[in-house]
């Protein structure tokens, strides 16, 4: 690749990145506002925790298949077919309300909707990005990703809040489907550059399920690929549990005000550590990355569960968020380098698939363990009062604390574990780049 073609494709690159941060801001100010009106007509957590259901569940579900016709396809055209359908989506919810017919179904398949057609434009602008960014600017690249994402996380509650109350949620939904707008138009201006499709590719055209089964078969051929993503699916599970607990932990000892501040403080986390992934770009071996900032991650979580106090909760939002973009931009600049480009949609969608897999397992044994065999634990007389409740405190809150701690052991144990693993330590050295 000459330096022109270089930096016309880092040009299209910044185009693209552009119009995909807003459309994620544009859906932040959605799925904010949505979740306001669902509570606020109903009352109900329950129905509110659905809106996060139909989110999780769709992309689960769609991603194997969505794979497939990523990669048969110009991946610009699924990129655009699937924000038109996330904006058709949007655009039908807007209408409903306008006209004083919405009602929480309508939100919930909206929403799967929505979620479905994010999942199939992921996989593809991942897979494009590999294309359009030399190989020694994956980790930048990835990093600005998710900086994008990162900044519509902790710009989108702020502006809608104020949003909601300025042009009300009608305005809010409408602002969303002109941020789709703005995100087609930049899809429109450019033109991704094409793979050369092999003879093997064309004659697998032939069955769905075959090629989408292709993408397993390819990763179970590579250990060192296998290794990463059973680490992946693993260490996400162990996250997950804790991750619904954030609330409930905070707020045994504190108000929602410090809470608000305490993921305020995690939000930045994200920002700095995507900031700095964009100018660092990883180390020359991004597996170490993994690795380093995994271990960090698990130390999070476990001083989180310590102290009952905000400030230490505050600092471990800081470091887990920090190291979670770095993490994560590590561990898809390594699928990119091996994965060939004309596997690379159903590739990436098998990761999503099975590292999400278990996030709604997670999310469901969550609230018995801390209620059932933690929390017990660490009441007054509960059989671990004399000893870990002497160090963590004992009361409310604090067996979800020593939740926190044993996830967060865990996660470096497997971390451990994992490295001590041949093929995934040495996979950037054993396994050779695809071209």
């Amino acid at each position: 690749m000459t330096q022109h073609t270089a930096i016309y494709r880092m040009q299209i690159f910044a185009i693209v990145w552009v119009g995909q941060l807003v459309s994620l801001i544009g859906s932040g100010l959605t799925s904010f506002a949505l979740g306001v009106w669902v509570y606020q007509r109903t009352g109900s957590v329950t129905q509110f925790a659905l809106i996060s259901l139909s989110i999780i569940l769709p992309s689960i579900v769609v991603a194997p298949i969505a794979g497939v016709f990523v990669d048969r396809w110009d991946r610009r055209q699924v990129m655009l077919i699937a924000d038109g359908g996330a904006g058709l989506s949007t655009l039908a919810i807007t209408i409903l309300l306008f006209l004083g017919h919405l009602e929480i179904w309508h939100i919930y398949l909206a929403t799967a909707v929505s979620s479905a057609c994010k999942s199939i434009q992921m996989s593809a602008y991942t897979a494009v990005t590999t294309l359009l960014v030399p190989k020694e600017y994956l980790g930048r690249a990835n990093g600005l990703v998710y900086l994008g994402q990162s900044l519509a996380q902790l710009l989108s509650p702020i502006l809608a809040g104020v949003l909601v109350v300025t042009i009300q949620i009608q305005g809010v939904i409408l602002l969303d489907f002109i941020s789709f707008l703005v995100s087609l138009f930049t899809l429109l201006l450019v033109q991704f550059p094409q793979y050369e499709k092999t003879s093997t590719d064309i004659a697998e055209k032939s069955s769905v399920l075959h090629e989408a089964a292709y993408g397993w078969n390819y990763v179970t051929a590579r250990p060192g690929l296998m290794g990463l993503m059973i680490f992946l699916t693993t260490t996400n599970f162990l996250i997950s549990i804790v991750e619904v607990l954030v609330t409930p932990l905070v707020l045994s000892f504190a108000s929602s005000t410090i809470l608000g501040i305490v993921l305020s403080v995690g939000g930045s986390g994200m920002v700095f550590g995507s900031l700095a992934m964009s100018y660092w770009g990883g180390s020359q071996h991004h597996i170490n990355n993994v690795f380093c900032f995994m271990l960090l991650s698990g130390l999070s979580v476990m001083v989180a569960g310590l102290r009952p106090e905000a400030s230490l909760c505050a600092l471990a939002a800081f470091l887990f968020f920090f190291s979670l973009p770095i993490t994560n931009s590590s561990i898809l600049v390594i699928f990119q380098k091996k994965v060939a480009p004309n596997v690379q949609g159903r590739v990436f969608t098998l990761t999503e698939t099975v590292t999400m897999l278990f996030r709604p397992l997670a999310y469901i044994i969550a609230g018995p363990l801390a209620d059932r065999i933690f929390e017990p634990l660490l009441a007054p007389g509960g059989l671990l009062v004399e000893t870990v409740g002497q160090i963590i405190g004992v009361g409310q809150g604090r067996g979800v604390g020593l939740l926190f701690i044993v996830t967060g052991i865990l996660t470096m144990l497997v971390t451990v574990v994992a490295f001590q693993y041949p093929p995934l330590r040495l996979v950037e050295k054993e396994l050779p780049d695809a071209t």
